[in-house]
């Protein structure tokens, strides 16, 4: 390889300004996708996949046509996923996921997984389904603001609970139970003092004193907790368990006993169940700043579209949140890019049209030639970057230009889209003339399509000054279907100016071997434009240009031109 052909090849290989060195990047036509921009979004993911190993997605902004889909399905590729927008979405960002508890959990197993994971917010789950979370706030009013001694009681706290918390034993019982009814109260006075207080189904807490051990199963106590491993006679466990009364020892004394009990309380009791505020998964950015905002929460739960907790989103993590990154081929105006694109990241544009009004935060790889189709660039690229093209690649890159260029007969066709094409077609193993003739023929056959999906199978619109208006266009090698066409837009026209707000649209209907365009018009001055732009009688029973076959290179510079007087 020589000088030339190596600076060319480390240059393509070296990511371009505002390219990032990891995750995903779509890469994206305009709406109304043509052949083209298709084609060509798929050959460069999968060129920019192999050069630096990142994730390259090729996406489609609109509704495949039937020329599309005959070409994928000819060379047995799927069809891009559709990208509706590219507003920042809450998927997008790095959300906190974290497993749920159980709502049974005790407060002390809570507050350890708080420390373990080093978080303030923890969310309490069954099954998937949010119950409700549980803060550090919230525990900490639960030392602060408890004093009643029904608490356990009232929180039907397991025994299981109280075992873990008070590193216990049971000696005799259910670990599964619930302590639900009576107070926790000390048995550290005399029976006397001890009968006046403690009630049937009452927690008592003793020590090694028999007297007051044996008073609390006189009683009938619900649960005794035993501090400092105390022994308990075998007829007092036998008592116990006849009067169905669990004893629990612990190792601690009696006043870590009681200082720890209350954590052995289920989290359910002091979490905050709502409602809450969520957000979905889907749920767009921009959307949830005001909530955010008004709401001084620390950290918001989000769902699925299913209601299952996925994790939680805080404010630092939205405001260090990345915007989505695309890669835009075949176009580079603003109106005809996928929705929200003022949102997205551009990183590269790879077009052959006259340049728009695509606004960036910085600069980024531009690369524009004046070539009569985005696929003849794409090739180019492949070959800089001494990168092979696939056979699958070369086929759909070759009916890109083929559709473009409408077999060469465009004016748009330069000599190196010709010659890109017949190496294309080459390694691709198909006959242009055969190729260009299906795909033309599955293009405009109207079959099953209504007046909306015909007007809008390749339509783009334009701004020029304060005048908005749009241009579709149907290339086809037979008359009679062409005429079929003209019939079944022309009453449909105004309703399309209508409901897209636009001041003027104009349809080709071009005839591929005659080479010519019948033009269709529609909205206030628009017959008037272009009579002025190709000098013809604004009262001519149809306008028929001659030659015309390009949108691109024909019709809208000499529009345009008009529009700028």
């Amino acid at each position: 390889m020589g000088k030339k052909a190596e600076k060319t090849q480390n240059a393509v290989q070296t990511p371009p300004v505002g390219q990032p060195a990891s995750g995903k990047v779509y890469v994206v036509g305009h709406k109304n996708p043509d052949t083209d921009s298709i084609c060509s979004a798929i050959a460069y993911a999968a060129l920019k996949h192999k050069i630096t190993g990142n994730v390259y997605e090729a996406r489609r902004a609109g509704q495949i046509n039937e020329e599309t889909s005959y070409v994928l399905k000819r060379f047995k590729t799927d069809p891009p996923s559709l990208l509706s927008n590219v507003k920042l979405q809450i998927k997008d960002i790095d959300i906190h996921k974290i497993e749920g508890v159980d709502p049974n959990v005790s407060i002390k197993e809570v507050w350890g997984k708080m420390g373990e994971h080093q978080v303030k917010t923890i969310p309490v789950v069954k099954d998937g389904e949010l119950l409700g979370v549980i803060t550090t706030g919230d525990i900490a009013m639960s030392y602060m603001d408890v004093h009643d001694n029904h608490i356990l009681s009232e929180a039907k706290t397991q025994y299981r609970n109280i075992l873990k918390t008070l590193n216990g034993t049971m000696l005799v019982g259910n670990e599964h139970g619930q302590f639900s009814k009576g107070k926790v109260t000390i048995g550290a006075s005399s029976s006397d003092i001890m009968e006046e207080f403690i009630h049937k189904d009452d927690l008592v807490i003793v020590g090694n004193r028999y007297d007051a051990q044996a008073c609390a199963v006189d009683i009938d106590a619900g649960c005794l907790v035993v501090c400092h491993g105390a022994e308990v006679p075998d007829e007092l466990l036998k008592r116990a368990e006849e009067q169905s009364i669990v004893v629990i020892q612990t190792p601690y004394d009696t006043f870590t006993a009681v200082r720890l009990i209350n954590q052995s309380i289920p989290v359910k009791y002091f979490m905050t169940k709502g409602p809450l505020t969520t957000f979905q998964m889907n749920d767009y950015v921009d959307d949830i700043k005001e909530v955010m905002t008004k709401k001084k929460y620390r950290d918001f739960p989000v769902l699925d579209r299913h209601g299952r907790f996925k994790g939680f989103i805080s404010r630092r993590r939205f405001m260090n949140s990345s915007k989505k990154k695309v890669i835009l081929v075949d176009h580079n105006e603003k109106s005809q890019a996928v929705d929200g694109i003022e949102e997205a990241e551009i990183v590269e544009i790879i077009d052959h049209h006259r340049l728009g009004n695509i606004e960036t935060i910085g600069p980024v790889f531009f690369r524009n030639q004046p070539v009569g189709c985005t696929a003849t660039i794409v090739f180019q690229m492949y070959e800089e970057a001494d990168v092979k093209i696939p056979k699958k690649i070369a086929g759909l890159l070759c009916a890109a230009i083929i559709s473009d260029t409408l077999l060469f007969r465009s004016p748009t066709c330069t000599p190196l889209d010709e010659k890109t094409a017949r190496k294309l077609a080459k390694m691709a193993e198909i006959d242009l003339e055969e190729m260009a003739k299906e795909m033309f023929n599955a293009g405009s056959s109207l079959k099953g399509k209504s007046a909306e999906e015909i007007c809008f199978q390749d339509f783009k619109q334009f701004t020029v000054n304060d005048t908005v208006f749009g241009v579709g266009q149907i290339n086809s090698m037979n008359k009679e279907e062409l005429e079929e066409i003209k019939e079944t837009l022309s009453e449909h026209l105004p309703k399309v100016l209508a409901e897209n707000k636009l001041h003027m649209i104009y349809f080709m209907l071009t005839d591929i071997l005659d080479e010519s365009t019948e033009l269709l018009c529609c909205g206030t001055g628009a017959r008037a434009h272009i009579a002025d732009a190709f000098d013809i009688p604004e009262n001519a029973e149809k306008i028929v240009l001659k030659g015309v076959v390009s949108r691109k290179k024909q019709l809208i510079p000499a529009l345009v031109a008009t529009l700028q007087q």
